[in-house]
């Protein structure tokens, strides 16, 4: 029989399992030019609206700078600088997603941020193999959510290793 100690163990177990389970295939889905992109659910730590970047010199064209998040310095990428589409100026849809991208917090900047959609394994297609440049990289898969397709991007490969070594130089 468990004490009372191990069974609060066991029911924080159960509910980071349970907390694991109600993330499994769902994507926070944004809009950037024309496209509906999407990122698991279980990566994003949270969605700000957009503030004050300070830009950090001889940095790639990508990486806009920084912002304070309540006392925590978080790099910011801007998405359609990093797809290479045209800027656009920033405005009230304009919002910062917050992924953990490998072992730091980094700030992706989205034209606007639409749902959380539930889009099952057996609906998520591999991309197709039309394009061979770097972009490519970036795709985790095709989902299928209802009559639209999803671009589902795969967070940790928007940076390659040389360029995740820059960013994490910028936090301390």
């Amino acid at each position: 029989m468990a004490n009372a100690k191990e069974r609060d163990v066991l029911d924080e177990d159960d509910q980071f399992e349970e907390d694991e389970d109600s993330q499994k295939d769902k994507y926070l889905t944004f809009r950037i030019a024309e496209e509906e992109y999407g990122v698991e659910i279980a990566c994003v730590l949270e969605i700000v609206t957009a503030q004050r970047i300070t830009e950090v010199p001889d940095m790639p064209d990508y990486l806009k700078g920084v912002i304070n998040l309540r006392g925590r310095v978080v790099p910011v990428i801007d998405v359609r600088a990093r797809f290479r589409l045209p800027a656009r100026p920033y405005d009230d849809r304009t919002c910062f997603i917050v992924v953990q991208l490998q072992d730091m917090s980094v700030g992706l900047v989205v034209d606007s941020v639409s749902d959380v959609l539930l889009i099952p394994g057996q609906q998520v297609s591999l991309p197709p193999k039309l394009t061979s440049g770097p972009a490519s990289r970036y795709i985790k898969g095709m989902g299928r959510a209802g009559e639209t397709v999803k671009i589902l991007l795969d967070v940790n490969k928007l940076l390659l290793d040389s360029e995740t070594a820059q960013v994490g130089a910028l936090q301390p």
